[in-house]
This record gives structure tokens, C-alpha cells and sequence, in this order.
């Protein structure tokens, strides 16, 4: 119960870094739908949780996981499945990590901020050093530090 409403509680960090309770109008890009990296298993993964949370916003969320979207095709409606971690990041107000897979910590975060409508990254796996994602101009969120 505990770990499910933590989980809930992560939609509200990816709302309150872009504007708040309201999501409507926003697309949301998340990276990393599986349980863990290196696996397709997406049981009590925590983007069954949060995907559909931040669609009860009003957000439109388009995603990209390594090797779970087939598997997470067939759990999240709605969602827009993407080719890459850069697909994913065009056109959206915030970028959220939720799996931490390896190729998400080697992104060229340049050119991800260029595909993005607004520089908003959520780092629900603590990937990036705040200092080094801030310093290239993005609103950056992760959990327990700043």
C-alpha cells in the first residue's frame, strides 16, 4: 500500500515541476517503463502507476522503454510509443526517468532541450548530477536532494 502510494505521489512531483495540478494540454515524455532495466517484466512497474495518474491530470504522455514496450503496450492505453529516448523528448513539457536504463544516462541532454518545448526534466532515479543538468538550463527535479 505504502509502495503504491509512493508511486501515485511521484505524478504529483512531475505536476508540481511543470505547473501544478493541472496537466491538461501537456505532454509528458517518459523514459523507462519496466520494473527495472536490463528486463522486459513490467509487474509492479512503476509507470503502470504513474502514467495512468498523470493521464487523470490531462496530460498526453508518449513513451519509450529498451525492451519493455511491447509488454507495456498491452498495460497503458493511450500512450504514444516512440522509437527512442529523443523522440520522446520532442515536442514535451516535461521529460520524466522512471527506469534507469543505461542509454538514458549517456543522453546528449544539448539535444534533447532543443527538441523540448520547455527545459523540465524529472529524475525519479537520481541518473543525473543536479548541478550538471541545471547548468545546462533545465528545471530539474529528482528525489531526496535538490
Amino acid at each position: 500500500k505504502v509502495n503504491d502510494a509512493r508511486k501515485k505521489a511521484m505524478a504529483d512531483k512531475v505536476a508540481g515541476a511543470v505547473d501544478g495540478e493541472d496537466l491538461a494540454g501537456k505532454t509528458i515524455g517518459v523514459l523507462g517503463l519496466t520494473f527495472k532495466p536490463n528486463t522486459d517484466d513490467m509487474r509492479d512497474a512503476p509507470s503502470l502507476d504513474i502514467v495512468p495518474a498523470l493521464q487523470a491530470r490531462g496530460a498526453r504522455v508518449q513513451a519509450f522503454d529498451p525492451a519493455g514496450m511491447h509488454e507495456a503496450q498491452h498495460m497503458l492505453k493511450d500512450v504514444e510509443f516512440k522509437s527512442d529516448p529523443y523522440a520522446v523528448a520532442e515536442g514535451t513539457d516535461a521529460l520524466l526517468i522512471i527506469t534507469e536504463w543505461d542509454q538514458f544516462r549517456a543522453l546528449d541532454l544539448d539535444r534533447i532541450k532543443l527538441l523540448m518545448n520547455r527545459p523540465v526534466l524529472v529524475d525519479l532515479r537520481n541518473i543525473y548530477r543536479p548541478d550538471d543538468v541545471k547548468g545546462r538550463g533545465f528545471a530539474y527535479t529528482s528525489i531526496g536532494r535538490g
